[in-house]
């Protein structure tokens, strides 16, 4: 339930999601972009996960990277690219999304659906933190060090206080966390 012009009303918002792998350092690539220090071993919770949402938001540089690896990875999943440069692409499950971040998040956020996935790249979140439009975080934290590259936090400017949600470690090290909003 949300609270709407100071009354209550029974109204559903999709949830938006920060779920990402993390160095134990606080880096989601390495100097050079590299992620080839992410497991692979196993599902790590992410079957499940993807159950829970049906969109995923993302950057132009993210998206770009994607499709240079071989398109887009989550066939049927609505893929939503946040770009002011990118004017069009050939996948009709590929929405671009362009203007006023708050304005257009939050029309996603009110359609019917389920939860969206806010996977990267890390201007993108911070832009989403800034604005207060992340309900939760997942992180798949890697027991691995990197020393340098991309942090994901690096440029989140306000303190936020996250309560835990649920945690599991798998024995190869990998430590999930999933946080919300305290």
């Amino acid at each position: 339930m949300c609270r709407v012009g100071g009354q209550n009303h029974n109204i559903e918002v999709r949830n938006i999601i920060v779920g990402l792998a993390v160095s134990l350092d606080g880096y989601i690539e390495g100097p050079n972009g590299e992620i080839d220090w992410c497991f692979t071993d196993q599902d790590y919770g992410m079957s499940s996960f993807l159950k829970r949402i049906d969109g995923i938001l993302m950057g132009r540089k993210s998206w770009e990277l994607a499709v240079a690896m071989g398109g887009n990875p989550w066939k049927g999943v609505t893929t939503y690219v946040f770009s002011h440069t990118l004017e069009s692409v050939t996948d009709p499950n590929v929405k671009i999304i362009s203007g006023n971040l708050k304005k257009s998040v939050e029309m996603l956020r009110s359609e019917k659906g389920k939860d969206l996935w806010l996977f990267g790249g890390a201007e993108l979140i911070a832009s989403f933190v800034d604005e207060g439009l992340v309900d939760e975080y997942w992180l798949s934290v890697h027991p691995v060090l990197l020393g340098d590259g991309k942090r994901l936090f690096g440029n989140v400017l306000p303190r936020i206080n996250l309560k835990l949600v649920e945690s599991k470690t798998y024995d190869t090290g990998l430590v999930s966390l999933r946080y919300a909003n305290a």
